[in-house]
């Protein structure tokens, strides 16, 4: 491709450091020009294999042809009205087809917002009106988002914590099981049952919200019989189960949805969605029970932006993609391909204590001496910053910064998807 010679990432950077707040952090310092399903150009002509999907924005790729199409066809219609002044269809055949393909047998409803962090807000806004309750209970190393009440509801204080408080009162924190680390189901729900002894009583607990997968916790899943668990502790107190599927959603863990794996035992009253459910497109969703979401009051929901005509096109197209081309059976080949590599990986490196995830959203866990106890959050960073060198996007995540996370499209193609898990093989023989 051809570059334009007078743009560089260095001379960027240097743009950037001098226009924006140091808080707005960037994985990588590398622009990007163009890109196309798995790969990406940046402003030099560098090819990379971005194996971060927007982290998990793109399930359907960059730049999916009918997603385009489906956004261009919008555009030449009208860009915004705000649907609460005046509606428009696409929004309407969207709810009515997310309504359907989430689970449990009862009436659903959904209304859509601009961002995840958005779409748990006003989860907790339906929790809340519905049982006329106040108190949250989320999970140790659990993620929600950059608001005030997502902040609250997120269990990792760095980075995104400090320095922000005081937040919203009334917020909880349980553990999150994970075999690993020697925290059992019996332990997570102890720990429920601590907070209900120590802190509040049940009977003024709105919602207990959790990430089937946590994302930037570090992917540990949280397994059928702990969500069953909790589905029965809130059919016992009354209280609202939510399911915060921004990262999992969108069939990045095999399932559309990743709470469908839980089973009839465990289906929550409430669903967040939002990164790959438009493509790219900016647009969250709230699902669930109808009669919790009649229970907030007419003007309680919605936002200027929230559905725009342009994302829920878009968004329209992702399911017409996943229904018709086999995006799920793609997005499971496409996880049992990654965990393959990388268990390979693993068995000659013994620095990575664990590779696991459902699905496509698959992680290693590193640590030091063989001893998963041992978060070794350097070497994290820098097999992260070698793959860069050598044209493999990354992302990192954990409690201890020690998690290599892989987020990459559904739609990679097997030949670039071996091409990464190689350049990921030789940043372990550099450097492990």
């Amino acid at each position: 491709m051809q570059r334009e010679p007078h743009l560089n990432n260095a001379a960027l950077m240097a743009r950037r450091r001098a226009a924006l707040p140091a808080g707005l952090g960037q994985s990588h310092e590398i622009f990007v020009q163009r890109a196309e399903n798995a790969e990406v150009w940046d402003v030099e002509g560098r090819r990379y294999i971005d194996f971060a999907g927007g982290i998990a924005v793109l399930n359907t790729g960059h730049r999916h042809p009918r997603l385009v199409q489906a956004i261009a066809d919008q555009l030449d219609k009208f860009t915004h009205t705000c649907f609460q002044v005046l509606a428009y269809e696409p929004y309407v055949e969207l709810a009515e087809r997310l309504n359907a393909k989430a689970p449990g047998d009862f009436a659903k409803k959904s209304f859509f917002l601009t961002t995840g962090a958005e779409a748990v807000e006003n989860a907790v806004k339906v929790a809340r009106a519905y049982t006329k309750r106040q108190a949250l209970i989320a999970f140790g190393g659990g993620f929600h988002g950059r608001t005030m009440m997502g902040m609250a509801l997120t269990g990792k204080v760095a980075p995104y914590k400090t320095g922000f408080g005081p937040f919203p009162a009334e917020v909880y924190h349980a553990r999150f099981p994970c075999a690993l680390h020697g925290v059992s189901v019996d332990d997570a729900m102890a720990s429920i049952e601590s907070i209900f002894k120590y802190d509040v009583e049940a009977a003024r607990v709105a919602a207990i919200i959790l990430e089937p997968v946590q994302g930037e916790g570090g992917f540990y899943v949280a397994p059928p019989q702990f969500a069953q668990r909790l589905r029965a502790l809130c059919d016992q107190h009354g209280i609202v189960l939510i399911a915060d599927e921004v990262q999992t959603g969108a069939g990045r863990t095999g399932t559309w949805l990743a709470c469908e794996q839980w089973g009839p035992a465990a289906v929550p009253d409430l669903i967040t969605m939002a990164k790959s459910l438009a493509g790219g497109m900016p647009l969250s969703a709230v699902i669930g029970r109808a009669e919790m979401m009649d229970a907030p009051g007419p003007g309680g929901l919605g936002g200027t932006y929230a559905g725009n005509p342009l994302a829920c096109a878009s968004a329209l197209a992702v399911l017409d993609v996943f229904e018709q081309d086999g995006l799920l059976e793609r997005g499971r080949a496409v996880g049992e391909r990654l965990k393959a590599g990388l268990s390979a990986i693993a068995a000659k490196h013994p620095v990575i204590a664990e590779v696991r995830g459902p699905g496509a959203m698959v992680a290693i866990e590193l640590c030091r001496n063989g001893d998963p106890h041992q978060p070794d959050a350097a070497l994290t960073g820098a097999v992260v910053k070698e793959a860069a060198r050598r044209g493999l996007i990354l992302l990192s995540c954990g409690t201890y910064a020690n998690v290599i996370r892989v987020l990459v499209p559904l739609t990679v193609s097997d030949a670039v998807l071996d091409e990464g898990l190689a350049i990921i093989g030789d940043c372990f023989a550099a450097l492990g």
